[in-house]
């Protein structure tokens, strides 16, 4: 049963669905970075909405950041002595740091409630501000939190379909 795993092709598939998640980070980041770009121009800047597409802005330019590591990361070529072992660790790797962004994604969230809040505590001078950060929290964290969980998902599923063969 072991020898009927094509582990080049299980690298190359692997490889493709890194890539397609890529390709929708960098959607994202195009988005933040056109979308909320051309509003912060037009911002009034004691306006939550300054605030907001600012830190969308910066978000927009760290995820490209990544985006562009991730690219230069990938090869769609298996190399010549891939072993199972190798499969094995980049399978585990790949679903662990979807995981832990998940985990940190929610932590985004969450610090996105709590700038909201500070926000309408009385008497706070930078109300508009944290408003506008704790928007933009929600909306990174969100979305951010359902692509790392919807690309664990999918790895974890693709996973599933090679790794009892291994027993």
């Amino acid at each position: 049963m072991l020898l009927a795993l094509n582990y080049a092709a299980i690298y190359q598939a692997r490889e493709l669905l890194l890539g397609r998640g890529l390709a929708v980070l960098a959607a994202w980041v195009l988005l933040n970075l056109v979308g909320s770009g051309y509003y912060l121009a037009r911002a009034d800047r004691r306006q939550p909405a300054y605030y907001f597409h600012g830190m969308n802005v910066c978000w927009g330019l760290v995820n490209a950041v990544l985006t562009c590591w991730g690219v230069l990361h990938l090869h769609f070529i298996a190399p010549a002595a891939l072993q199972t072992s190798d499969l094995v660790q980049a399978q585990l790797s790949n679903e662990n740091l979807f995981l832990l962004n998940a985990g940190l994604d929610v932590a985004y969230v969450m610090t996105g409630f709590y700038l909201r809040a500070l926000a309408v505590a009385p008497g706070q001078r930078h109300a508009a501000r944290l408003w506008g950060f704790g928007q933009s929290l929600w909306v990174q964290g969100g979305f951010l939190l359902g692509f790392d969980a919807l690309m664990w998902v999918v790895l974890h599923w693709q996973g599933q379909a090679w790794l009892p063969q291994l027993k």
